[in-house]
């Protein structure tokens, strides 16, 4: 099975356009670069720490690198923080100009992989064994991605784009995005932004799907222009620049509040989920990139998404986590019905009061718990816990 496993997987790369190997070698690269800078972010907080520099204060310094404001330390850190995710960010931009978003936008949770392997090999933060499998999973999926993701379309124009743009398809697509942000930012927010983490992440990936479409129109104008064929004087390419800017300020401000809000383990991965998934949709619809595939590759290149998108709740889910056993927890002690030993079993705090007879509140150890192996030979009655 590995032969043909592997001849199918060379046959698939081997198939892959020069377009689309520019873009999977650019997608990769933004997410080593921004996965890198993450670790980097770390051992900066850590040294800031050691000197007395609270957290916050370094991370508003993180925040404030575009603007030039470096005055606290470690500077080297923030500049290279900022640096990689800058170089990043437009190697990602740059990779939409060559390969279609199906196989770019996925490529993002590779970052994620990064940062966690290098996080457990320098700064010796172990990853759970879920943790594990969900990088597995991550690389399995976005294998399954690249080599059935559709060839990019031959555009010879940024007026091509929108043309693509203006079809009533994505026309569609697009009054019904702008109309669902609308209606949150004005009647929702307002009243649930507090409360519903759905109501910012939305606002994020609704529009963040239109400014994708926006930036890859960009990225094939620049393209085009640095290939001798300038579209700068076109008004489609500023059109197109306007709304990036204007999808992604908004974007940035949403998110940020999201970030602020809520708990960032649970915002990274909805908004990974929402983002790739309508980018997804809106590149579909856009660029017609399923057309030009049958049902097989549509169906694996789906697989595909679904696996990255298990292999990151994994992780995000599992970072924190280590092997060792919680903080203490009242506990029960039951008569086996098949053996003569007693097991234990967890009892909620509230109904401590109502247990019968044999419940036996325990003090469970942060490191030694080897009280699971022990025998209760004696019935305990009326223990106080303090």
């Amino acid at each position: 099975m590995a032969a043909p496993a592997s001849a199918a997987a060379a046959a698939g790369l081997a198939g892959m356009s020069t377009d689309n190997a520019k873009g999977l070698v650019l997608a990769v690269s933004s997410s080593a670069f921004i996965g890198a800078s993450f670790i980097v972010k770390k051992m900066g907080l850590r040294r800031a720490a050691d000197s007395g520099v609270r957290a916050g204060e370094f991370a508003a310094a993180r925040a404030r690198v575009l603007s030039g404001c470096l005055d606290l330390p470690p500077r080297a850190g923030v500049r290279f923080v900022g640096g990689g995710v800058i170089v990043g960010e437009i190697a990602n931009f740059a990779a939409y100009a060559f390969a279609p978003a199906i196989l770019v936008t996925p490529l993002g949770a590779l970052s994620i992989i990064i940062s966690a392997a290098l996080a457990h090999a320098i700064l010796q933060e172990k990853l759970h064994t879920f943790g594990i499998l969900g990088c597995v999973l991550c690389v399995v999926g976005s294998i399954t991605i690249v080599l059935h993701a559709p060839q990019e379309r031959n555009i010879d124009s940024v007026r091509e784009v929108w043309d693509l743009a203006t079809e009533p398809g994505f026309l569609c697509y697009a009054a019904i995005v702008v109309a669902a942000a609308l209606v949150l930012i004005y009647f929702v927010v307002p009243q649930h932004g507090q409360t519903n983490i759905m109501v910012y992440i939305g606002v994020c990936s609704l529009l963040g799907s239109l400014t994708v479409m926006s930036v890859k129109a960009l990225g094939i104008a620049l393209k085009l222009t640095f290939s001798g064929v300038n579209q700068l004087f076109y008004p489609q390419t500023w059109a197109f620049a306007l709304i990036v800017a204007t999808c992604v300020s908004t974007q940035i401000n949403y998110l940020n509040k999201a970030l602020d809000t809520f708990n960032t383990a649970v915002v990274s991965p909805i908004y990974y989920v929402m983002f790739t998934s309508l980018t997804i949709l809106a590149s579909v619809i856009m660029f017609k990139d399923w057309d030009r595939q049958n049902p097989t590759q549509i169906v694996t290149e789906l697989c595909g998404f679904v696996t990255i998108l298990s292999g990151t709740f994994l992780l995000h889910k599992t970072k924190d986590m280590t092997d060792s056993t919680g903080p203490s927890l009242p506990t029960s002690r039951s008569k086996s019905a098949s053996q003569n030993r007693f097991s234990i079993e967890i009892v909620p705090l509230k109904y401590r009061d109502s247990v019968d007879e044999e419940t036996l509140p325990l003090s469970l150890p942060k490191a030694d718990n080897r009280y699971l192996m022990e025998d209760f030979p004696v019935r305990y009655k009326d223990l106080n816990i303090a």
